[in-house]
């Protein structure tokens, strides 16, 4: 089975094909950082008018970048134009969580193609896309695992029985942890997105020069906060004036004050579940020295951590088509309408709906 997976659920336009035989036979992407950057943030409605602008372009690129015969199974003419039955199996698309206008523009470009090729379409959970990234990396983690999964609009350590079986264990209070390193580079006023931003400008910082609160990490529960952290910075950036060396300071305890407490919580979920591999996945799961961190704690507690490349911890359309393709095998459907879920949670899953 081949499945074409389409991400619009905030600000990436991602597109991908993935075959159960061969794998990921090609993946497209378009970030439209530069598009909200002088916003300082995500525009909703501008958001939607880049998708509609991006994914015909992006979809002929997918079809374009595939291997020929003798390298991968070709997939037969790109929508459009040439004879052959449809390219693909059935096409997958992000239904929710998101922004709901740029929700319906994946589901409405979704089903069209669904429609013409008379085949399959079904809506994925964002967030079962991300827990199932590192599925696409060789060395795939076996089930169950517990999955920390740091974005900008969520953060949630999940125990993964199975596919479609997530079991939601703590989750942030307010501000998801990708949100706090937006608003962090606001105040500092640095670039958006901010995580990246504030990661480099942490890297001039002194450690322990600014010591920030470890927020909800005295306490027991797997549960997070991040708008007091964010309040904290924002009194610190006050008193530190224009000075350079300040905000570098200011960066690096912000970052520390992070990852210690998503340790922290990844410890403790460990402890309790007794699982044996944990997975971060998310647009946060980027950062180096968070990666660093969790790697060498688990080594030390005899852990496996897993990650999906770089490219995959952000928004993208291979997650979502190895979704899809999972999700279509075990027998799930949607009726032939388009739909989206702008706010679903990840318990009210299961593998038939």
């Amino acid at each position: 089975m081949r499945v074409l997976g389409i991400e619009t659920s905030c600000d990436e336009t991602g597109l991908a094909v993935y075959d159960d035989q061969a794998g990921l036979l090609g993946h497209a992407l378009h970030s439209q950082a530069g598009l909200h950057a002088e916003w300082g943030g995500v525009v909703p409605e501008l958001a939607s008018r880049d998708h509609v602008i991006r994914l015909i372009p992006l979809l002929r690129e997918v079809f374009s970048s595939w291997p020929g015969p003798g390298k991968a199974p070709h997939p037969g003419p790109p929508p459009g134009g040439g004879r052959g039955g449809p390219p693909v199996d059935g096409v997958a698309y992000t239904a929710g969580p998101g922004l709901v206008g740029a929700l319906l523009t994946g589901a409405a470009f979704a089903r069209s193609l669904a429609w013409a090729w008379g085949i399959p379409a079904i809506g994925v959970h964002h967030m079962e896309g991300h827990l199932l990234a590192p599925m696409l990396e060789r060395d795939a983690p076996g089930f169950p695992f517990l999955a920390l999964l740091v974005s900008g609009g969520h953060t949630l350590l999940v125990h993964v029985h199975d596919l479609g079986r997530y079991e939601i264990l703590g989750e942030t209070r307010d501000d998801a942890v990708g949100e706090a390193f937006d608003k962090t580079a606001k105040m500092l006023g640095l670039g958006y997105p901010g995580g990246p931003a504030v990661a480099a400008l942490a890297l001039l910082g002194k450690p322990g020069a600014v010591e920030f609160p470890r927020p909800m990490t005295r306490r027991p529960g797997l549960e997070f906060s991040f708008s007091g952290l964010k309040t904290a910075v924002l009194r610190a950036v006050e008193r530190a004036g224009d000075e350079e060396q300040a905000r570098a300071d200011i960066a690096r305890g912000f970052e520390d004050a992070v990852i210690d407490t998503l340790a922290i919580k990844c410890a403790r979920a460990i402890e309790q579940t007794g699982l044996g591999t944990l997975v971060v996945a998310g647009g946060v799961g980027a950062n180096v020295r968070l990666r660093e961190r969790l790697q060498r704690e688990c080594e030390c507690s005899g852990v496996r951590v897993c990650y999906p490349r770089q490219e995959f911890c952000t928004d993208n359309g291979a997650m979502i088509a190895y979704a899809g393709l999972q999700r279509l095998r075990a027998g799930a459907g949607d009726p032939p309408v388009f739909w989206a879920r702008p706010r679903w949670s990840l318990d009210e899953l299961s593998m038939t709906g």
